[in-house]
């Protein structure tokens, strides 16, 4: 791959610590590091006093014990959940148990989608935002009464699919910050897997970030991105290098995804293959509903792929 992106590989934390990153915003990391999660899923907190969080995390109620220590003597009035993933909203159910807080969200796991069937592994298929939000929405919390106007905070919402169809990133006007969840993660590239996830809406959703003037990014998985345009292009770029790559692929002969994916992810780690896979088949379903690839019996993961009698070459 010709194109480098800018990832941010360590940073400094505490598992069940509270960071400040900016006056108006916190961050509690979850211990689940895995292959998919990095570090582990960064919880955030938003605003003073009457404050909003955002991503609870994984049932782990540790987790959400930390949680509550960093807001000790503040009042939780929203739930905010980028998507319905495991690692992401499972927690709001125990949050629930110690605030009066409402869930706002997309809405239910495939949501998003023409069609969808509930068992995708890896989905909080139990997961229903008690408000259902849409793209371009905002939301206002914060100061009451008396309070000072600086703990004022809105969130607009941006539908940013691609990663799951209900995904949502979460946009704070005030310190011109977006939540990316991880529609862009600073430490890998999000991975896309059907069914629910999708490269086409992934594509447009990068394309949609490239056009927001945002200052920084606080993704749940890994560092905050102090350079989003930057890194967001690049993101871009390297989706279209493995476009470029299966199609060279098959400028050799007809070929099956798993016959791609040693080739195209020749420098990746062979136990993670099988994910790779996932998003390898994601970029051809998009290749083929473009025309620019042909299956011989569908489109699936098993099938064989080549392109078309009328391809042009350059």
């Amino acid at each position: 791959m010709s194109v480098t992106i800018p990832f941010i590989k360590s940073f400094d934390f505490d598992y069940g610590a509270v960071d400040v990153l900016s006056p108006m915003v916190r961050r509690v990391i979850a211990n689940n590091p895995g292959s998919f999660t990095f570090t582990g899923t960064g919880t955030y907190i938003i605003g003073r006093g009457n404050v909003a969080v955002i991503d609870p995390g994984p049932a782990d109620p540790a987790h959400v014990s930390a949680l509550l220590e960093a807001t000790a003597g503040e009042t939780i009035t929203h739930i905010f959940v980028t998507h319905t993933h495991m690692d992401h909203s499972p927690a709001c159910r125990l949050l629930q148990r110690f605030c009066d807080a409402e869930t706002f969200g997309f809405g239910r796991h495939g949501y998003g989608r023409s069609s969808y069937t509930a068992g995708e592994f890896g989905a909080d298929d139990d997961f229903e935002p008690d408000v259902r939000v849409a793209d371009g929405q905002i939301v206002r919390g914060g100061a009451v009464g008396s309070e000072p106007t600086d703990s004022q905070w809105s969130l607009r919402c941006l539908h940013t699919p691609g990663h799951a169809s209900n995904h949502l990133s979460f946009y704070l006007a005030e310190e011109n910050a977006l939540f990316c969840g991880d529609a862009v993660m600073g430490w890998s590239t999000t991975i896309v897997s059907p069914p629910d996830g999708n490269m086409k809406d992934y594509m447009s959703t990068l394309e949609l970030l490239l056009k927001q003037d945002v200052g920084i990014y606080y993704p749940t998985h890994g560092a905050p991105i102090p350079n989003p345009a930057e890194f967001v292009s690049a993101l871009r770029e390297h989706r279209r290098e493995r476009e470029q790559q299966v199609l060279d692929c098959l400028a050799d002969g007809p070929a099956s995804v798993a016959e791609m994916v040693p080739v195209v992810y020749q420098d990746v780690d062979p136990s993670l293959h099988p994910a790779a896979a996932r998003s390898l088949f994601a970029t051809i379903e998009c290749l083929a509903e473009q025309g620019r690839i042909q299956a011989d019996a569908g489109v699936t993961i098993d099938a064989r792929y080549q392109l078309p009698a009328d391809a042009a070459f350059t």
